[in-house]
């Protein structure tokens, strides 16, 4: 493992190992990009590249690290972060009442490198978690060179992010706080006046195809797809649920086709009884929602004569007759009926007859 097996954004990378180089890399850092496309990756490598204990030099004459020393292996223990914060969260269930309520999650696997996630089940980072980091923030570090607190998200309630810029404004000289955020907007005017701003920016479909291209059990069509649903995030794409999203577009479009005059509602009641209660219902429920609004997205592109833009390349001649049968008020009407799902989920309503709802709601 190196920087060289990082995909793209090459320029970017390249800039945080020049910093690493002249031992000035700065103390807050806001990496930016659409969800998985590699900051999290990416700050993971500047921790290792930094604390790595035989600090290789590539090729290029700029700081590696070697992904076998004692301190790279432990700070890779944290790559998988999902499973990491899934321990976490378990590890807090099996507490007491009491200590759970005052318990936070971090991920912590080398003493030099923490990770801080957002907290359930708000998903927001808590005041807490940022007194944490103060209180210890200023401890030499104990086995690396440097310290690094990793924000996987940033979505701060307004006391964490109050109290993160006392952090910000008296820095001790051997740590660096990484704030990855998918729009730095999320975060407060004097935070990102405290930080540098670094931006991973989308990779084109025809990179990310070629990043796909060891995936032997997708064909070379299905690789073209997932490209260019993944939003140009290579993260994305490598975990990309084909089929789950291929099941979910067949029912999106049963929604549709059913609301543009189909008679018979037994395919679109078969559809939607699938839609159950439980986190396996809303995680199925929130993909459906998620692929009706890229098909949304692509009737628009349609409508507005950027073919070249559609996504879901593979249905063109499905969504060119689609396109023809509706409106741009119709659009408009079905984003809105999908918002009011999500609002309908928050506050636990059934889902399939929600569904169902929707589609009545958008009949033509």
């Amino acid at each position: 493992m190196s920087f060289e097996q990082f995909h793209g954004n090459s320029e970017t990378v390249r800039r945080l190992r020049e910093m690493i180089a002249r031992d000035h890399l700065p103390h807050g850092i806001i990496l930016t990009g659409t969800r998985g496309a590699g900051k999290f990756t990416l700050a993971q490598m500047v921790a290792k590249a930094v604390n790595c204990l035989e600090r290789p030099v590539a090729e290029d004459g700029l700081p590696d690290f070697c992904g076998v020393c004692r301190n790279c292996e432990r700070i890779a223990q944290a790559d998988a972060l999902d499973q990491r914060f899934a321990e976490a969260v378990d590890a807090r269930e099996n507490l007491r009442e009491s200590d759970k309520r005052e318990t936070r999650i971090f991920v912590q696997t080398h003493p030099d490198v923490l990770v801080i996630p957002p907290d359930p089940p708000q998903m927001l980072v808590k005041v807490d978690q940022v007194r944490y980091v103060i209180g210890e923030i200023y401890y030499r570090p104990s086995e690396g060179r440097q310290k690094f607190y990793i924000f996987s998200e940033s979505n701060f309630v307004k006391e964490a992010a109050n109290a993160l810029l006392k952090v910000l404004e008296e820095p001790p000289e051997f740590a660096t706080l990484f704030l990855l955020a998918e729009n730095s907007n999320a975060l407060l005017p004097t935070t990102r006046s405290r930080c540098i701003t670094l931006t991973l920016a989308p990779l084109t479909a025809e990179e990310i195809a070629q990043d796909l291209a060891l995936r032997t059990e997708w064909t070379a069509q299905q690789k073209k797809l997932v490209a260019r649903l993944c939003g140009g995030a290579v993260g994305r794409a490598r975990s990309f649920d084909l089929n789950g999203y291929l099941t979910a577009r067949q029912n999106a479009l049963t929604l549709l086709t059913t609301a543009l005059g189909e008679s018979d509602h037994s395919a679109l009641f078969r559809a939607t009884e699938s839609y159950r209660a439980g986190a396996e219902g809303k995680g199925k429920t929130d993909l459906l929602v998620s692929t009706l609004y890229s098909i949304l997205e692509d009737l628009l592109f349609l409508k507005s004569g950027s073919d070249e833009l559609l996504r879901n390349q593979d249905l063109k001649e499905d969504l060119i007759r689609i396109a023809g049968q509706v409106t741009f008020a119709w659009i408009v009407r079905a984003s809105e009926g999908l918002s009011e799902i999500q609002s309908g989920m928050r506050r636990n309503l059934l889902r399939s007859l929600s569904l169902d709802g929707f589609s009545s709601s958008i009949e033509i």
